[in-house]
C-alpha cells in the first residue's frame, strides 16, 4: 500500500474525482490511432509558436425570490456576473498579452423580466423556463460559453493552437481548437488502457480515442511535468472536434504534447499546479477582478428591488 498527498490545494478539491471509479456510460472507441496501446512520444514536432487560451469565470451575486401574487410559493432566480477573455502567448518571443475581455451580468429566472439596472451595472433578463436550481446553473454556464466564443472570435484566427478551458461542447467550430480538461470526473477507458495513462512521462500522451454521444469528439491524455508521482497528478485530457481526419487529429495531439508542458504551472505559483496552466491562472485572476465587488453588487440589487 502506497500513500500520496494530492498536489492540489484541498480548497479546490482534487484533480481526480472520487466518482472516477465508476465507468462512464459514454461509448468509447479506442483503436482510432492504434490498436496496440502504449505511451506516445512525439517525434520531431516543433512546439506551437502562437497560442491563444480562452477561459471564463462566473459568480452568483444574489439569489432572488419572485412572488407573482398568485397562489403557491415564490419562484427562485439568480443574479450572476460572468466574464470571458483570451490570453495570446507567443512562445518564441516569450510574451503574453490579454485581449479585450467581456463582462456581462444577468438575472436568470423561469420567465422573462425587464432588465434590472443597479448602481454601475445592468442585469439583463435571461429566462430559462424553470426555477429548478440545476436549470438556473445551466443557464449561467450557457451564457458564459457564448461569451467565450465571442471573445475567441474577436481575437482572430492567426494562431497555431486555440485552447479552451473545459470540454469543447458548443465551441468545436472555432479554428484549430482544443478542449483542455484538468479535472477528471469520468473514467472513459477500460482498465487495460487506463494502465497506459498511469505510466506516462512528462511530454508523452496516450493514443487518440473517440468519445461518442451526446457530443462526439476525439480525445487523448497528456502528462505534464511536476506531478510528484501521485496517481494521475499532472495528467490532463485534451479533445478536438470529431470532424477532423485521423492524421489531422494526430498532428494536433502531438502538438499539444510538446506545447502544453511549456505552459504548466508550479505549486508555488498556483494551488492547482501543474494542470492549471500559467496563462489561464493569470487570466482567471484578472477576470475575477473585472467582476467587481460582490458585496457592493449585492447591496445594489437589494436597493433596486426595494
Amino acid at each position: 500500500m502506497r500513500m500520496h498527498v494530492d498536489t492540489w490545494d484541498p480548497g479546490y478539491g482534487t484533480s481526480l474525482s472520487g466518482d472516477d471509479r465508476s465507468p462512464s456510460k459514454t461509448e468509447v472507441e479506442t483503436d482510432v490511432e492504434m490498436s496496440d496501446w502504449r505511451p506516445v512520444t512525439p517525434g520531431t514536432v516543433a512546439e506551437a509558436r502562437l497560442i491563444r487560451l480562452v477561459d471564463g469565470v462566473r459568480r452568483i451575486d444574489a439569489r432572488v425570490w419572485l412572488d407573482s401574487g398568485e397562489p403557491g410559493p415564490p419562484s427562485l432566480g439568480v443574479a450572476a456576473s460572468y466574464a470571458a477573455g483570451v490570453v495570446t502567448c507567443d512562445l518564441a518571443a516569450g510574451s503574453a498579452t490579454l485581449d479585450t475581455p467581456l463582462v456581462e451580468r444577468a438575472l436568470f429566472t423561469a420567465d422573462r423580466l425587464a432588465a434590472m439596472p443597479v448602481r454601475g451595472a445592468t442585469y439583463i433578463s435571461v429566462p430559462v423556463g424553470s426555477d429548478d436550481p440545476a436549470k438556473l446553473d445551466a443557464g449561467i454556464q450557457s451564457k458564459l460559453r457564448e461569451l467565450e466564443i465571442r471573445v475567441a472570435q474577436q481575437a482572430g484566427d492567426d494562431h497555431d493552437l486555440l485552447i479552451v478551458d473545459g470540454p469543447l461542447q458548443g465551441r468545436s467550430t472555432l479554428p484549430r481548437v482544443l478542449g483542455y480538461i484538468k479535472t477528471h470526473r469520468a473514467q472513459y477507458l477500460p482498465a487495460a488502457h487506463t494502465s497506459v495513462v498511469n505510466v506516462l512521462e512528462a511530454g508523452q500522451r496516450t493514443p487518440i480515442f473517440r468519445l461518442g454521444s451526446p457530443f462526439p469528439r476525439l480525445s487523448w491524455y497528456v502528462q505534464l511535468p511536476g506531478g510528484d508521482g501521485a496517481p494521475w497528478a499532472g495528467v490532463v485530457r485534451v479533445e478536438c472536434p470529431d470532424e477532423l481526419s485521423v492524421p489531422e487529429a494526430v498532428a494536433l495531439a502531438d502538438l499539444s504534447a510538446v506545447t502544453l508542458p511549456r505552459l504548466a504551472s508550479s505549486p508555488y505559483k498556483d494551488p492547482r499546479a501543474p494542470q492549471n496552466l500559467l496563462p489561464i491562472g493569470g487570466l482567471e485572476r484578472r477576470l475575477r477582478a473585472l467582476l467587481g465587488d460582490a458585496r457592493l453588487l449585492h447591496r445594489s440589487l437589494r436597493l433596486a428591488v426595494a
